[in-house]
């Protein structure tokens, strides 16, 4: 007797996201200096009919949230949101790297999505660091 083979959590969500019959999912990589370009990014994929998630704090300009003196604490803070855009890496269907920049944190991104087997578009395909 044979037993069906068990799906991995890559192919349950995959699954998941057909029987709810969701749009492709894309999540918005690349330095928060280009917040706008993301915000731009975000338009034409959402008019395009997919969902978008992108990075939600831009730890580079000044907010409450994260102006707090004590170092370890945003350093904490940046440890939680690179582990959350992962989880948002892990949730879409495809990459968009934003921006004419490859920073060491996008750069870490792209190979974590590229480890994944998820496509990666680029807005300047000229930074794509394995071109």
């Amino acid at each position: 007797m044979s037993y069906p083979r068990l799906l991995t959590p890559e192919e349950k969500l995959a699954d998941a996201k057909k029987l709810l019959s969701l749009p492709r999912i894309v999540v918005i990589c690349g330095s928060t200096r280009f917040m706008t370009e993301m915000t731009e990014a975000d338009l034409r994929e959402t008019k395009a009919g997919k969902i978008v998630v992108k990075p939600g704090c831009d730890m580079k300009s000044p907010h409450e949230l994260w102006s707090d003196p004590v170092e370890a604490e945003a350093e904490a803070l940046k440890v939680r949101l690179d582990d959350l855009h992962r989880a948002k890496i892990r949730l879409a269907d495809e990459v968009l790297v934003v921006g004419d920049y490859i920073g060491e944190s996008t750069r870490a991104e792209i190979a974590y999505a590229r480890s994944l087997g998820k496509p990666v578009r680029f807005t300047h395909p000229e930074v794509d660091p394995d071109a």
